[in-house]
């Protein structure tokens, strides 16, 4: 089976977790939260690619203060569906020291990367530390780390859509699916 006949077919079997109505509403009331706390802090914003790129093109123009924008690539899955260890692609540079810092990611699965992301902003000096992410994986365990600000609940499954992929295919998706278990 071709590529494209494979990224149709995992499309079609899959299941419908948030429409693209949903993931807007999130995001316009994750936007509204951020701004409350954050809009006096002249925040450096890092959004961790490649899935927080649509949770970040999104945001971004609902944040009507004044920002910072950069990047760091840090991921656990690459073309898996399961994570490894954090492999560090683009790492926070020295802009952190003394900075108020929100980091913008699609997904808080177990949390292991986001606590080794806030280790490494704040080991590099930044003031503070906070996290936004699109979507939190409902695990049933305790996590190392919790977003300050969360879009939407996704059960315990792979799930693609808004920047998260499904085999490599699939970020571009304005709602959020899960693969078939």
């Amino acid at each position: 089976m071709d590529r494209t006949a494979r990224a149709w077919q995992i499309l079609d079997s899959a299941d419908l977790i948030h429409s693209a109505a949903a993931v807007d509403a999130a995001i316009e009331r994750v936007a509204a939260e951020i701004a409350a706390k954050l809009k006096d802090q002249y925040p450096l914003l890092l959004s961790v690619m490649g899935g927080a790129v649509v949770f970040t093109g999104r945001i971004l123009p609902l944040l009507k203060f004044p920002l910072d924008f950069d990047y760091i690539h840090a991921s656990r899955y690459g073309a898996a569906t399961s994570g490894g260890p954090v492999d560090w692609k683009v790492e926070p540079k020295g802009n952190v020291a003394g900075r108020v810092v929100l980091v913008l990611d699609d997904i808080l699965d177990i949390g292991d990367t986001m606590l080794a992301i806030r280790q490494r902003v704040l080991g590099l000096g930044a003031r503070a530390f906070h996290s936004a992410v699109l979507t939190d994986k409902r695990k049933g365990q305790e996590k190392p780390i919790y977003a300050d600000f969360v879009g939407l609940s996704v059960p315990d499954r792979y799930v693609f859509g808004c920047g998260m992929d499904a085999h490599g295919v699939w970020r571009n998706l304005p709602a959020i699916y899960a693969l078939k278990e």
